[in-house]
């Protein structure tokens, strides 16, 4: 019998955890809590430019690195942390974060190379060290006794082998809703510094940070300028998950090699809209704040509501997420229940441990997402309160 057409390394992953809870959400017409994805649009002068560019003649392949004036207004943005990007050479647009990271591991990384992920993970970076060929070495977080996910910069010295080429950091982070210090930022800046190591940064949700927490890129800190490839994107800025419009940010030399990859995965994307994101990054800003704020409402609102339905409830100082332990319920297991809510109580979220190399040390956890209008996060609390 012929073998799998699909290569061995790809075989894990055939679906997506995020398609499966939607296919389930729709099926038994639930509340969907599991992808995050907001539930409004973002804002009018952004829509409006889009439109501009769609019915104004910039419908063709747009330059390969990407709009200049995207690539302006991004290398403009990055000053916001007192780093300078040359936006001729040293920003590259691309499709989405996804497309980034993938295109970084692929270009950056040998096969054999071992890239540190810190677990739990967002699903498609597994996906991408396997696509580079590459193995990847997970660096749990650690639970303080405040019930704080922080890294553990000990585990990370203990983890680098003469194999380790790159570690990929995802702050604030997801699925957790961590947002990594500055200490432990300048932990992980000395260990690549030591051991001469690329660091790729997903910094999708930069703005998105609560309670007074602090964003800090890992390309500011000493020694990361010139080994830092920092990504990041309009989706979750902007309320425009569906435009894919990413980037990223580093020197020449490793822009160029990002290039070569993407453009042979991509070419090109999102032609008209890449004007609307530049003049989002340009101008939208303040609404940018107005959305932190009623997102930190949203978690609050969402937090309370699941402690009330009975959850154990984890902090979350940034992104789209909260975690819930599901143990108070009475339950073992996140995923077992995650697969009965949708038909059960009518609600979809996502268990933590599908994220994770060590399923069982993360099996009580559910994430839930909160950029969801306040009426749909309402209708999902008093859904869960049946489980009570």
């Amino acid at each position: 019998m012929r073998e799998p057409a699909l290569v061995p390394r790809l075989r894990p992953f055939t679906a997506t955890i995020f398609a499966e809870m939607t296919a389930l959400a729709v099926k038994h017409g639930a509340v969907n809590l599991g992808q995050g994805f907001p539930d409004t649009d973002g804002p009018a002068g952004m829509l409006e430019a889009a439109k501009n560019s769609l019915f104004g003649g910039d419908n063709q392949y747009p330059p390969g690195p990407g709009r200049p004036e995207l690539r302006a207004a991004i290398s403009r943005h990055r000053t916001r942390y007192g780093t300078e990007y040359d936006p001729d050479t040293e920003v590259l647009v691309t499709a989405g974060a996804t497309e980034a990271i993938t295109a970084a591991l692929i270009a950056l990384v040998e096969a054999g190379d071992e890239v540190i992920v810190v677990e739990p993970y967002y699903d498609s970076y597994a996906a991408a060290v396997a696509m580079a060929g590459a193995q990847r070495r997970v660096l749990g977080l650690r639970e303080t006794a405040g019930g704080r996910l922080e890294l553990d910069v000990d585990a990370l010295r203990d983890a680098i082998t003469p194999r380790t080429r790159a570690v990929l950091l995802n702050s604030p982070h997801n699925p957790t809703g961590t947002v990594f210090s500055r200490a432990e930022l300048e932990a992980v800046a000395a260990v690549c510094v030591e051991h001469d190591l690329i660091a790729v940064t997903d910094e999708v949700y930069e703005h998105l940070v609560f309670d007074g927490a602090e964003h800090v890129p890992l390309a500011t800190l000493p020694g990361m300028r010139e080994r830092t490839v920092a990504i990041s994107s309009a989706g979750k800025t902007f309320n425009c998950t569906g435009w894919k419009i990413g980037w990223v940010c580093s020197t020449p030399e490793l822009v160029a090699a990002v290039k070569a990859a993407k453009q042979f995965i991509t070419f090109v994307s999102g032609g008209p809209l890449q004007p609307a994101v530049a003049y989002a990054l340009d101008h939208e800003l303040p609404w940018v704040e107005e959305l932190r704020t009623s997102l930190q409402g949203k978690r609050d609102r969402l937090s309370a509501g699941l402690a009330d339905a009975g959850f154990a409830v984890r902090a979350s100082t940034g992104t789209y997420f909260v975690t819930a332990d599901v143990r108070p319920l009475g339950f073992s297991d996140a995923a077992e229940l995650a697969w009965e809510l949708p038909e059960r109580v009518g609600v979809a979220a996502v268990p933590v441990k599908v994220f994770t190399d060590h399923p069982d040390e993360w099996k009580h956890l559910l994430r839930f997402a909160f950029c969801k209008r306040n009426e749909v996060i309402d209708e999902a609390v008093a859904r869960l309160r049946q489980l009570g």
